[in-house]
């Protein structure tokens, strides 16, 4: 089929890229609390559903690969290729609102650990105008610039995983014994949990064209999945032997309560160094969901992109001074994993199958 969507070589992002933009959306949002969650359900066998989880993300990233190839382009694309234009067009707009989401409960779960750790009296309006002005500025610098951020936003912060040896010796391995004392349905409810922390690989969906020789790029991808699957596994072993399972229910973030034991001759309190460097983690996530929505504007409606930038603005400054509880933030994190779950472990594979079975018939 032949690809509706021309783009310059110059605007395309190398392969291996692929491996930081999807990192960068993953360990976004969802980082600081998921054993929390997870243990709920599955105890501290969890580390188990979080490798059954990415399991299922290289199932689903497999397929992704398929229907981007067999249309020769994104989403959109798949959407008009399988329904025609106008219908292809009105299923690919509720996802607009989904990036919507996803941005908007990455900067304000964040403004909250900012408000409760470190400035209690912090304006959300400011902090989110000033920080979607740098977004802005990122994202008008293109995809590549986008790209660029995400691959710093990942080296750059990277020493923070040496902070958790910290831990190591008040850790108790045995906490995590006996393996597989859980079901299997409580197993998967922890898996479901993992949503919040692994959705963001479906950007391959949206950056396909963008990529300069896709069929490079899937290893890469499958390698970031992998990646991010093995660090949130680590993650989640090392908290479990330092917390009982009592305590970490009591714990909102776990990963910053461990931080709290990190002590240095310049630094009293280490977790501010860390959130500090949180700032940076988040911003890539931030700039692509942002990126995306536009992308996806520009692709359904006669707007410019630019415009579905300042619209996305206008709605995160808008909506975002409406959202002050912890219950209201919990909900927001709640309805866009239940949506990303929806998107990429339910409709993914539906949306698989039926361009699969148009392939065949056009080729008939």
């Amino acid at each position: 089929m032949r690809n509706e969507q021309t783009i310059p070589d110059r605007l395309k992002i190398s392969p291996f890229l692929i491996f930081y933009a999807i990192m960068a959306m993953q360990l976004g949002l969802g980082t600081f609390d998921f054993q929390r969650r997870i243990a709920k359900h599955a105890g501290y066998d969890a580390w188990i559903s979080i490798l059954f989880a990415g399991l299922c993300l290289h199932i689903i990233l497999w397929m992704m690969y398929k229907i981007a190839e067999a249309v020769n382009g994104d989403l959109v694309t798949a959407h008009t290729y399988v329904a025609g234009n106008f219908l292809g067009k009105v299923l690919s707009f509720p996802l607009i609102g989904y990036f919507l989401l996803h941005s908007l409960a990455t900067l304000r779960t964040f403004i909250e650990i900012i408000q409760i750790w470190m400035f209690p009296e912090l304006n959300i309006f400011w902090f989110t105008f000033f920080f979607l002005v740098l977004c802005m500025y990122i994202v008008f610098g293109g995809l590549r610039t986008i790209v660029g951020i995400a691959f710093f936003s990942l080296v750059l912060p990277s020493y923070l995983l040496l902070t958790f040896s910290f831990n190591l010796p008040y850790s108790n391995f045995e906490s995590l014994l006996p393996i597989w004392d859980h079901s299997v349905t409580d197993l998967l409810k922890g898996s479901f949990q993992m949503t919040l922390s692994i959705i963001g690989f479906e950007i391959v969906l949206f950056l396909y064209p963008f990529i300069k020789d896709p069929q490079k790029s899937k290893k890469w991808a499958h390698m970031a999945v992998l990646t991010t699957t093995l660090l949130l596994t680590i993650f989640a072993i090392i908290t479990f032997a330092y917390f009982s399972e009592v305590q970490l229910q009591k714990a909102l973030w776990p990963t910053l309560s461990m931080w709290k034991i990190v002590k240095l001759s310049f630094v009293d309190r280490f977790e501010f160094i860390g959130i500090a460097n949180w700032n940076l983690i988040i911003l890539p996530n931030v700039c692509i969901s942002i990126w995306i929505g536009s992308r996806l504007i520009k692709r359904i409606f006669p707007i410019n992109q630019k415009k579905g930038v300042y619209m996305f603005m206008i709605a995160h400054l808008a909506a975002i001074n409406f959202i002050h509880t912890r219950e209201q933030i919990d909900l927001l994190n709640r309805i866009v994993a239940e949506i990303g779950f929806a998107f990429t472990m339910l409709y993914i594979p539906l949306l698989f199958i039926t361009v699969q079975i148009a392939k065949r018939v056009k080729q008939k």
